[in-house]
């Protein structure tokens, strides 16, 4: 490794003179890396230099189960945020999302090899599970205190000998991976010493315990906005749309994606692991055989109803949620809803975002509203500043060419007017 061996023993001023030796800075950069160095990153990750910034901006009036919340979203994606305003908008003009859940989980997964009688250990962990799930709690008893903690334990033949043992765990207002993990490895130490064979244990983010159903119904009238179309064509349109979305897996991919540009946004801005939520997500799209759209729209006399079954599994606290000040900003903002509430957001911002997409795609397209951020962004770009941005943006917006070569072109025309 060389020169850079004990990095993460340093300092970050020492780490800092290794950087510029190395890549010759000037003091422009040195500058940019000291404004964005804070000492929190420190006790995030290993061998940290600076804080690489993400806009967030607000989603208004979301209504979800009579409440109207405001959102914090983070995300670097033109057009997701102004997307999601505007399916809430749609939303709220009916009852708005309604969610329930019979249970919320987390999984521990313990394997387990060279499984000579599979009858014999199953036997074994159905006599043996209350002292399983002791052994799990008493690991992590603060949990259990709290009304929390192990609750079922349930195994699975993976084939080849292997067997995989998973423990069910309520976090209460946690996300659920440290305690997980302290859980299923005392579990997989009370197995070994029973004599059986470990290969690891660890936590798994398939949240299919931790299921939300969510339901919207959309008045047909409130589709239209400044359309010259009817809500019930409209409507009719997004149902057959959707209808592609779980047929056709090139289609789902895209249309999850949109989805998950407004759950991962609030994901982020509230401290939890985007990752995480993303991969179950993804697994239960797939979870039928086939990859499909997460979000089901379908016309109902005069209403567009749309459901959901989504596996989202996110904490109020641990990790980072409660010492980066504006993720604590952010639960404020949102008038710090409890951990169901939090998840029941992030079902309905997905089901916003998503109708917003769709009532575009099948109406005046998708290009529209991108474009017009697309331009602010090539505005700067180019080099405008003040209220160069608003001119250069509305001229590229009126311009069926937009790139950088015509940006400047059109930059150099307004500079030379102002002269």
């Amino acid at each position: 490794m060389g020169k850079w061996s004990g990095f993460y023993h340093l300092d970050q001023a020492n780490r800092m003179k290794l950087l510029q030796s190395s890549y010759q800075f000037d003091q422009t950069e040195v500058a940019l890396i000291q404004k964005h160095y804070d000492s929190i990153g420190e006790t995030q990750i290993e061998n940290y230099i600076y804080n690489f910034g993400i806009p967030t901006g607000l989603l208004f009036d979301l209504k979800v189960n009579q409440q109207n919340w405001v959102v914090p979203m983070t995300t670097e994606e033109p057009s997701v945020i102004a997307a999601a305003n505007h399916g809430a908008k749609m939303i709220a003009t009916g009852s708005g999302v309604k969610t329930t859940r019979k249970k919320r989980l987390m999984m521990g997964q313990i394997i387990l090899t060279n499984v000579d009688d599979w009858d014999n250990l199953q036997n074994f962990i159905e006599i043996n599970q209350i002292e399983i799930l002791a052994v799990a709690n008493a690991a992590h008893p603060s949990m259990l205190k709290r009304g929390g903690g192990a609750k079922q334990v349930i195994c699975n033949s993976l084939g080849n000998q292997t067997m995989e043992l998973n423990i069910l765990i309520d976090p209460k207002a946690a996300m659920g991976a440290n305690l997980t993990n302290t859980m299923v490895e005392a579990v997989a130490d009370f197995l070994r010493a029973a004599g059986y064979q470990v290969l690891m244990a660890i936590l798994s983010n398939n949240a299919k315990y931790a299921l939300t159903k969510a339901q919207v119904m959309i008045p047909v009238e409130a589709l239209v906005g400044k359309l010259d179309i009817d809500g019930l064509t409209i409507a009719h349109k997004i149902e057959q749309a959707s209808q592609i979305e779980q047929i056709s897996v090139n289609r789902a991919v895209t249309a999850n994606k949109g989805i998950m540009n407004g759950i991962e946004a609030v994901v982020l801005a509230s401290g939890n692991d985007t990752r995480s939520v993303s991969a179950a997500v993804h697994a239960f799209a797939a979870d039928q055989g086939r990859y499909r759209g997460l979000i089901n729209w379908t016309v109902q006399n005069d209403q567009l109803v749309g459901t959901t079954v989504m596996p989202i599994l996110v904490g109020m606290v641990g990790g980072s949620i409660g010492i980066v000040p504006l993720v604590q900003l952010n639960h404020k903002i949102m008038n710090h809803p409890s951990v169901e509430e939090l998840t029941d957001i992030m079902v309905a911002v997905g089901m916003a975002q998503n109708l917003a997409a769709l009532r575009s795609l099948v109406t005046e397209g998708i290009q529209r509203g991108h474009m017009a951020l697309q331009a602010k962004t090539l505005a700067v770009q180019v080099g405008a500043k003040g209220d160069e941005v608003v001119s250069l943006t509305d001229l590229l917006k009126q311009s069926s060419i937009k790139d950088s070569q015509h940006a400047s072109k059109l930059l150099q025309q307004i500079r030379g007017e102002k002269k």
